[in-house]
C-alpha cells in the first residue's frame, strides 16, 4: 500500500482531479508522504493549477464525498506564502497525479 492507501484510494483521488482541466498535477505531502503516518492520518495535497482562481475549497468538499474513510487537507500550492511550507511539499512531495 503506497503512503498507507489502497489502490482503489489512489484510484480515486486520481481519477477525481482528471475531471479538472484547469489541474496540472497533485502531490501528497506530509506524513503519508515521509512514511510515519498513523493508521487515522489525513492526506494532504498539493494542487498546481493553470488558474489565479482558488479552487482548494470546492476540491475538499467534494473529495470529502469520494468512498474512502480518510479526511482530506488540500493546498494550492501557487498560493502558498509560508516558505517552509513549499520547503516541506518540494522535499517531501510525491507525485500522485499529473495532466497527460
Amino acid at each position: 500500500m503506497k503512503f498507507g492507501l489502497s489502490e482503489k484510494t489512489i484510484y480515486l483521488i486520481s481519477n477525481f482531479f482528471s475531471n479538472y482541466p484547469e489541474v496540472e498535477k497533485v502531490k501528497i505531502y506530509g506524513s503519508r508522504a515521509m512514511g510515519n503516518y498513523e493508521r487515522g492520518s489525513d492526506i494532504d495535497l498539493a494542487i498546481w493549477t493553470n488558474t489565479k482562481k482558488d479552487l482548494t475549497g470546492h476540491f475538499l468538499t467534494e473529495l470529502e464525498e469520494l468512498s474512502t474513510p480518510y479526511f482530506f487537507d488540500a493546498t494550492d500550492y501557487n498560493q502558498i506564502v509560508n516558505e517552509d511550507l513549499k520547503a516541506h511539499i518540494d522535499r517531501v512531495g510525491k507525485l500522485i497525479y499529473r495532466k497527460i
